[in-house]
């Protein structure tokens, strides 16, 4: 993506064996819960251009941002967001967060430079940045025979913006479940993510699943999701992808806890 200060610059961004991951854990999720192979394929394009509104994120710039405001007990989602400050309007979120931590921003460090602004709006503003940077990737897909339909920026929006899906069909609302689900479990597990992102020395599968269930009981993911995700997990399916998550290797106490995990 150009850089918000330099048009001319391009930033090669980061997210991208994330998305990978990610798409390799929804797809047999979706496929076991009995969705059709149509669908499949569209499903897991979503799944592989989840994080593109955060295309162009510089790693570093994100992680003093957000692991300054998660450690002030600033909500970092629009939900969350919306939650502790409910006369926000809707959509306004990044402008309220500036608005109201410019000067904390600052003793940070942090002027308030198109990148830093820009890097807000990949998590407060994550909807208008999806929109703005799916736009040409439709064409794309479309050369793919793969064909582009609403429910899949919808189910890409579900985690910070759930309410997005509440009247939609019941199997666009599964796969909101699966992709929100696999995305967190991989993140969870990512060591490199954690590290540049949240300033994280370790990761752990324990942690992962206490976040799963947690989600569940918010009614963000249900038990049908969250159960399936627990059985491929102990049948073997998703080792290989957790173990490139987290950088090449399992300890042998890991590799038992994902061979015994239960929803």
């Amino acid at each position: 993506m150009p850089d918000p200060a330099n048009s001319k610059k391009i930033l090669i961004g980061y997210d991208k064996a994330h998305a990978h991951r990610t798409a390799r854990m929804c797809v047999p999720v979706a496929e076991a819960l009995g969705h059709p192979h149509p669908r499949l394929k569209q499903f897991e394009a979503a799944c592989l251009l989840h994080d593109m509104g955060r295309a162009g994120l510089n790693a570093k710039l994100f992680g003093t941002i957000w692991s300054w405001a998660k450690q002030q007990g600033i909500p970092t989602r629009p939900r969350e967001w919306r939650a502790k400050y409910p006369t926000t309007p809707y959509g306004k979120e990044s402008q309220a967060f500036i608005k109201r931590y410019k000067h904390a921003l600052l003793e940070q460090g942090l002027k308030l430079t198109p990148a830093v602004k820009d890097h807000i709006d990949m998590r407060l503003g994550f909807s208008k940045r999806l929109k703005k940077c799916i736009r040409p990737v439709k064409t794309t897909l479309y050369s793919l025979e793969i064909e582009w339909a609403p429910w899949m920026e919808r189910i890409m929006l579900y985690y910070y913006y759930p309410e997005k899906l509440d009247t939609a069909p019941t199997w666009t609302h599964q796969l909101g479940e699966i992709l929100v689900a696999c995305e967190q479990l991989e993140a969870y597990s990512n060591h490199r993510r954690g590290k540049d992102y949240y300033a994280r020395s370790e990761e752990s599968f324990q942690a992962a699943f206490a976040y799963l269930r947690q989600l569940t009981k918010q009614k963000i993911v249900s038990r049908d999701v969250l159960n399936t995700i627990c059985r491929l997990t102990r049948e073997g399916c998703f080792t290989p992808t957790l173990r490139q998550a987290r950088g090449g290797t399992l300890s042998t106490a890991e590799q038992r806890y994902l061979a015994s995990v239960a929803a």
